[in-house]
C-alpha cells in the first residue's frame, strides 16, 4: 500500500504530467490496520501524504450495494498502465505462506539463476498455524517458517529466544489464513470459507504468464526509469520504513 502510494506521487505523477499535489490516493485493502498505517506521520517519502484514504474490501462492497453497481455483469478490462502488470508471485501474497513462497522463487533464480525445479512451494502452503520447512536452492539449504495468528507468532519467537530454532527467512501474518482472512474482508468464522479464497488466489497464479515477481515487465520499468538499482537510496527512500515502539495511552500514562 504505502510503496505503491510513493511511487503514484513520484513516478505515475511524472509520467502522466500530472502535480502530485492534486493526486488524491485511494487505497483498497483487506485489512483495517491499513488505515492506521497511512496515517503513520512518516508516511510522506513522496514529499506529500503518500495514501490519502484507506477503504477495506467490505466498505467498498457496501458502497457498491448502495449504489447499485453489480460487477458481475461489467466486462472484463485491463488496469491501466504504468504500474497495472501483476505475476502470480503478487496474486498468492493475500493467503499464509504466499509472500514466502514468491520471495523463494525469486531467491532460486538470485542464487542459482533458475526458477525452482517446483515453482509452486508446497511445504510453505496449508493452514497449519506454524510451518516449518527446509528448501533446496542452488544445492543449499534454506530453512524457513511460516506463522499466522499472533499466538502462533509469540510461539514462533518464543523458540528462536530459546535458540531452539534458527531459519533464514520466517513469515508472520497477523490474521487467520492471512490476508484472506482481515479485518477488512466479508466476516465470516468458517475455515471452508478462508480456504475457498487462497484456492481463488492459487488459480489466479497459475493463470499469469509471469509467475515471478522478478520477472514483472511495470516494475523493471519503474527501475530502469525511475528508481534505477534496488536498493538505491531512491528506491530506499520512497519503498522502506522505520518502526518505532508505540505505546497505549494507558500505558504512556
Amino acid at each position: 500500500q504505502q510503496m505503491m502510494g510513493a511511487v503514484i506521487k513520484t513516478y505515475y505523477a511524472r509520467q502522466a504530467g500530472i502535480d502530485p499535489e492534486t493526486i488524491v490516493s485511494v487505497s483498497v485493502m483487506p485489512c483495517t490496520a491499513k488505515k492506521f498505517e497511512a496515517q503513520r506521520p512518516e508516511m510522506n517519502s513522496s514529499g506529500y501524504r503518500d495514501v490519502d484514504v484507506v477503504l477495506t474490501t467490505r466498505e467498498l462492497a457496501a458502497m457498491l450495494r448502495q449504489a447499485g453497481i453489480d460487477l458481475s455483469g461489467a466486462p472484463q478490462a485491463d488496469f491501466d498502465s504504468p504500474l497495472g502488470e501483476s505475476t502470480g508471485a503478487g496474486e498468492i501474497f493475500g493467503v499464509t505462506g504466499g509472500v514466502m513462497e514468491a520471495a523463494l522463487r525469486s531467491v532460486s533464480f538470485a542464487l542459482a539463476g533458475e526458477p525452482l525445479e517446483e515453482l509452486e512451494v508446497r511445504p510453505v502452503r496449508g493452514f497449519e498455524g506454524l510451518r516449518e520447512a527446509e528448501i533446496e536452492i542452488a544445492g543449499r539449504p534454506v530453512r524457513v517458517a511460516v506463522a499466522h495468528g499472533l499466538s502462533n507468532a509469540e510461539e514462533l519467537l518464543r523458540r528462536i529466544q530459546r535458540g531452539e530454532r534458527e531459519y533464514h527467512f520466517v513469515e508472520v501474518m497477523a490474521c487467520p489464513g492471512g490476508c484472506i482472512g482481515g479485518g477488512g474482508q466479508p466476516l465470516s468464522k468458517d475455515p471452508e470459507i478462508r480456504q475457498k479464497r487462497a484456492s481463488v488466489l492459487y488459480r489466479g497464479d497459475r493463470a499469469k504468464r509471469q509467475r515471478m515477481a522478478h520477472d514483472n515487465p511495470a516494475v523493471r520499468r519503474l527501475y530502469e526509469e525511475f528508481l534505477g538499482q534496488p536498493g538505491s537510496p531512491l528506491a530506499h527512500r520512497l519503498l522502506h520504513t522505520t518502526y518505532c515502539q508505540k505505546l497505549s495511552p494507558a500505558a504512556a500514562s
